[in-house]
């Protein structure tokens, strides 16, 4: 599996893992749990554009 698919599935987790957490908590989106699971889909995020625009795709 390269780094861009491990990538892509991990967005894909977290993603999902960051709508249960809203779902769980509610709405309030400066709830720590909320902010922390999309704080690491972003970084997720942010990894693989560096990646796509590092080579050049």
């Amino acid at each position: 599996m390269s780094e861009l698919q491990r990538l892509l599935d991990d967005i894909d987790k977290l993603r999902e893992n960051l709508h249960e957490v809203i779902s769980k908590k509610g709405i309030n989106l400066t709830d720590p749990e909320i902010i922390s699971a999309s704080q690491m889909l972003n970084a997720a995020i942010t990894k693989y554009n560096e990646i796509i625009n590092k080579k050049g795709l």
